[in-house]
């Protein structure tokens, strides 16, 4: 704890100071640019990755980057999603995975998972992610399944969000684009899923305005 209580006193004696304005005008309300969806990774530091400043993003965070479907939870997803684009207006939605992702392995190995029974519960939102992965990865090895599992759970996250009726409105009308996303934390790179290739490519410098379009199996892995 004293680490976060040194933190937050260096905080407010450097950044905040030379920031005030900044701070001063969000106080006036919020205009984030897009809804970022990922993991709670100890390991992502969304503002960090994105290089974005308080104010850009609004962000749902939940272990496996995980979206139930319309109706299919109680949970804060939705509203956080509906509220990001219906109160909020944003253009964009990134869904966001990640390497080494712990949630991941439990879908894999829900043996695993016997003393954590909330996870567990949580998981079978990826439940069609895990048949994906039993109808067209056999064979592989842990950590070629383990990467298979965290890229199409993005893609399986994708299509969750497009039930929900905000996004599904949004969408009809081309006032709103999903972007399919993984980050590899041993190298920084990030990879967004190419529908025309089949596959995850690096990301370019310059941002899509197309909505990911999704098609399954994978052709081959980029991570």
């Amino acid at each position: 704890m004293q680490k976060l209580v040194r933190g937050i006193h260096h905080f407010q004696k450097t950044y905040f100071s030379s920031e005030r304005k900044l701070f001063e005008r969000l106080a006036q309300g919020q205009n984030p640019e897009a809804l970022f969806v990922t993991c709670s990774d100890s390991r992502i530091s969304t503002g960090l990755l994105t290089q974005s400043n308080p104010g850009d993003l609004f962000v749902l965070r939940n272990a496996g980057n995980i979206i139930p479907a319309y109706g299919g939870s109680n949970g804060g997803a939705a509203a956080t999603i509906e509220f990001a684009v219906g109160g909020l207006g944003v253009k964009d939605i990134v869904v966001c995975g990640h390497s080494h992702c712990g949630a991941m392995k439990g879908l894999l190995h829900p043996e695993t998972l016997q003393e954590l029974p909330a996870v567990a519960q949580w998981l079978s939102h990826a439940e069609a992610t895990r048949r994906i992965l039993k109808q067209n990865y056999q064979g592989l090895d842990d950590v070629a399944m383990l990467k298979a599992a965290v890229e199409e759970n993005v893609l399986v996250q994708i299509e969750n969000l497009r039930t929900h009726p905000s996004v599904a409105a949004r969408l009809a009308v081309g006032a709103l684009h999903l972007h399919a996303w993984v980050y590899k934390i041993e190298t920084g790179e990030v990879f967004t899923y190419d529908a025309e290739e089949g596959q995850y490519v690096p990301l370019p410098e310059e941002a899509a305005t197309t909505t990911v379009s999704t098609a399954r199996p994978l052709s081959s892995r980029s991570i």
